[in-house]
């Protein structure tokens, strides 16, 4: 599989709410540095590396891109480097945000915003992507209690105009019921991937049945999360690349993509080549007897 010429509309597409995306997207976490994302200390990343990854990922047909303002290390911001590499946006593009976490000035983390403070971040969402209105806003979710009155906050301000659909994530099925009752939800962000939490299946399959979205992260990265992927591998997952000629990476994206055809994958990377090798995953398929040895692997855990 030569993955510099593969497409992100090979793995197919899915509607967010109206906004036809490709299955394959691209997570902006790791663009505002190089190593662990989202931590005070963080080593910016090269402004013209990370813009050139950008560009490159629409060349590549990606038109569904993941970010957060909380997404910046010294001196980089996801937001501002999307806007800076792609603006005026492609007619097709659809940027998704997530507000609730917080971080002060210097990146430490701060208390999750409340119902009352959640405009402030939409609204540094749009000025930092130079936009009017933002596509998808995602709660991110603390705990299992109740998001009615944050989420039902979202839900004027997408009445407002400055927000056209709503997404809930790091959520429990509950959560995403009591999030339905008060406005369409188009999508839930999880984290998820081969023996990442199981225990998420069942959300996986509720939301293919409301015709949701279901979009993991830490696909890769499994337990590694900010830090990224830890070094060793399941020989299952090995020996499923070495059948393709693919990395284990490429594995796990199309595992997850092969949960159903509501699952999109958002894979980041600030490196161009990983970027190919990423949207190039959207076209391996996997054979019956492939998926059932990722499936005991899911099944064991990490």
């Amino acid at each position: 599989m030569t993955s510099q010429t593969i497409n992100a509309a090979a793995a197919g597409t899915w509607t967010l709410g109206d906004l036809a995306v490709h299955r394959i997207g691209f997570g902006a976490m790791r663009l505002p540095q190089t190593g662990e994302a989202l931590v005070p200390d963080a080593v910016p990343r090269d402004r013209d590396e990370a813009i050139g990854v950008l560009r490159r990922a629409i060349e590549l047909g990606v038109n569904h891109i993941d970010t957060a303002a909380f997404y910046f290390s010294p001196l980089r911001s996801a937001n501002e480097l999307i806007n800076r590499a792609l603006a005026p946006y492609p007619d097709d593009l659809v940027i998704a945000t997530k507000v609730g976490p917080a971080r002060g000035p210097s990146g430490e983390w701060v208390t999750h915003a409340t119902a009352g403070q959640l405009r402030g971040q939409v609204e540094e969402n749009l000025r930092q992507l130079g936009r009017d209105h933002l596509d998808v806003v995602n709660l991110r979710i603390l705990g299992t209690g109740s998001l009615a009155e944050r989420f039902g906050a979202l839900a004027e301000l997408r009445d407002a105009g400055l927000i056209r659909h709503l997404g809930i994530s790091n959520v429990i099925p509950a959560q995403l019921a009591e999030a339905q009752a008060i406005a369409p939800v188009v999508c839930v962000q999880n984290p998820y991937g081969i023996g990442m939490r199981p225990d998420q299946d069942e959300l996986v399959r509720i939301c293919g049945e409301q015709g949701v979205a279901f979009v993991p992260f830490y696909a890769i990265a499994a337990t590694g999360r900010e830090a990224g992927a830890a070094g060793g591998e399941h020989p299952e997952i090995l020996a499923v690349a070495r059948a393709h000629g693919v990395g284990p990476a490429q594995v796990r994206i199309a595992w997850t993509l092969h949960r159903g055809p509501h699952v999109l994958a958002i894979p980041g990377t600030g490196n161009p080549d990983h970027l190919a090798s990423n949207v190039s995953a959207g076209a391996l398929r996997l054979s019956e007897d492939e998926l059932a040895a990722l499936e005991s692997v899911h099944r064991r855990g990490l």
